[in-house]
């Protein structure tokens, strides 16, 4: 019962010791930019969704429309809206903005990326988590999140 127990102890600190070396990680990363006037494709794994996915794919998000209270540069409201809800801007020019989301305990980061397409008046955004499998659809729903504060202003 001993060994059984300390062999659980074991286990569990490997556990919490992996999450927070990949939580250390993956702030060495940085967020993959623009390819070809567009935002990256998501990989395989299932913790990244993007408004430039095919509409089929599991990974497809809406793109968010600009409006006029957006103002003449929608990417300000973008980035009042991203440190609102603790996210960081780490890269930002009149057509595309980069930012990080870190999780509390673990300290994983999240690159959020917005790109303006002033062409159709929309806003595309990609959210991906930079390392791990599965994100509990945190990326999903942090998108979705900034999507109803910008239309609430």
């Amino acid at each position: 019962m001993k060994r059984a127990l300390l062999g659980l102890i074991i286990l569990i600190t490997v556990v919490i010791v992996a999450f927070f070396a990949m939580g250390l990680y993956s702030e060495t990363g940085s967020a993959p930019g623009l390819a070809n006037g567009q935002l990256e494709s998501c990989p395989s794994k299932p913790n990244c969704v993007s408004s430039e996915s095919s509409p089929s794919d599991k990974h497809s998000i809406a793109a968010m429309t600009i409006t006029p209270t957006m103002g003449e540069e929608p990417l300000l409201k973008v980035k009042e809206v991203v440190e609102l809800l603790g996210g960081d801007v780490n890269y930002a020019d009149d057509n595309y903005m980069a930012s990080t989301f870190t999780s509390e305990l673990f300290g994983f980061v999240d690159d959020v990326e917005f790109r303006v397409d002033q062409g159709s008046g929309l806003l595309h955004v990609r959210s991906a988590s930079r390392v791990g499998y599965s994100d509990l659809d945190a990326n999903r729903k942090r998108v979705e999140q900034i999507r109803q504060l910008l239309s609430a202003n």
